[in-house]
């Protein structure tokens, strides 16, 4: 059997290069220091995306995006194909850890100014792929066609409304018409499998160029207490490869955990139950709330009056639109604002960014 598995990748190294492969991963240097940590979360975020991609092509197989029948394959996979419901929920969790797990990614690279040059391209990719998981939670929440999905759809879709002179036509390229009907559905599950899915490997594929490219970045602070001393570092394979997937085995043990114990959520942040099948003529639920990695966002735009100071034209939900609109630019343009000396106003501001994220979510679940 050794000798078949030798003669095996003996096969492919003559044709495929592995010993390249292998050279380039050895080669590959991963430096050391306090911050190390940090760097594990873009694996992390790597991996779940197969688990989403994996769980999700399973669920494909079964859905069948229709109104009359998209909630009925949901509750036939979760109660009629055999682990359905596991490989459901684990979609499900893993659809909301992604997105911490990126934040978190995101808001490293931030404090540690990992962003800076010659690393801009990696930002501005990386960012990007965050929208994109936040577009997967969007047009993968409405599939299930039930009650709550339908709704909070209808709710969110209207947002984009509130853009001046082309709010309109943004609502109805999302809705596919009017209103919330089948039409929707066809275009967010087109969204989900197959326009998201090809724009997140591409990114993906110049992200990962980058990042070899470049190597990892290096903390300021690091080096100028190291200056005139050798970086420690160690080879990305197998040593740091190796670390990183004992997290992988830790995050699959997590999801395999929560999937097993809590398969409909927590019933607090994240709510997977499919309840009941969507009635578009039945009124809108009390106390709907979207998904928590939109709560700050939603709980902001309700504190917000109709007219700001009164003022006819300055409409509150407009007005806040616009502020997330300019915030996100700020985020996505960041390597171009920080040029040394304004990182200290860029600390301060991710800072009230991330306290502005974290307490908002929170008060947007309790407050009523």
């Amino acid at each position: 059997m050794a000798q078949r598995l030798k003669g095996l990748i003996q096969w492919l190294d003559e044709r495929v290069g592995l010993g390249d492969i292998r050279a380039l991963g050895t080669h590959k240097q991963v430096p050391i220091h306090r911050h190390s940590i940090w760097y594990y979360f873009g694996g992390t975020t790597l991996f779940l995306f197969g688990v989403q991609a994996i769980t999700g092509i399973l669920l494909t197989l079964y859905y069948r995006p229709s109104p009359e029948e998209a909630y009925e394959s949901v509750r036939f996979i979760t109660g009629e194909v055999e682990f359905g419901w596991l490989i459901r929920a684990i979609h499900g969790w893993t659809a909301n850890l992604i997105i911490l797990v990126a934040m978190i990614h995101l808001f490293s690279v931030l404090f540690l100014r990992a962003y800076r040059k010659p690393r801009e391209g990696t930002w501005f990719t990386g960012f990007a792929m965050l929208l994109l998981f936040l577009g997967f939670g969007f047009s993968g929440y409405l599939l299930p066609w039930n009650e709550l999905s339908y709704f909070a759809t209808r709710v969110g879709t209207e947002i984009p409304g509130a853009v001046p002179f082309i709010g309109d036509t943004i609502v109805q390229v999302m809705r596919g018409g009017e209103e919330v009907t089948g039409a929707t559905l066809s275009r967010f599950y087109g969204l989900h499998i197959a326009i998201l899915p090809a724009m997140f490997t591409l990114l993906l594929g110049v992200h990962l160029f980058l990042v070899q490219r470049h190597g990892m970045s290096v903390p300021e602070s690091v080096e100028k207490a190291s200056a005139g001393k050798p970086a420690r570092t160690m080879p990305f394979l197998p040593n740091f490869m190796l670390r990183d997937m004992v997290g992988w085995l830790g995050v699959l043990g997590l999801l395999a955990g929560l999937a097993a114990l809590a398969p409909e959520g927590d019933g607090f942040f994240v709510k997977l139950e499919l309840g009941e099948k969507a009635d578009l003529f039945g009124a809108t639920p009390a106390g709907l709330r979207p998904e928590w990695y939109f709560l700050a966002m939603f709980y902001s735009l309700k504190l917000l009056p109709g007219h700001i100071f009164g003022i006819d034209w300055l409409v509150g939900e407009q007005v806040g639109v616009l502020c997330f609109t300019l915030v996100g630019a700020a985020f996505f343009f960041l390597p171009l604002i920080d040029r040394g000396k304004r990182f200290l106003l860029v600390r301060v501001a991710g800072s009230l960014v991330l306290v502005w994220l974290i307490v908002f979510t929170i008060l947007g679940r309790v407050m009523k």
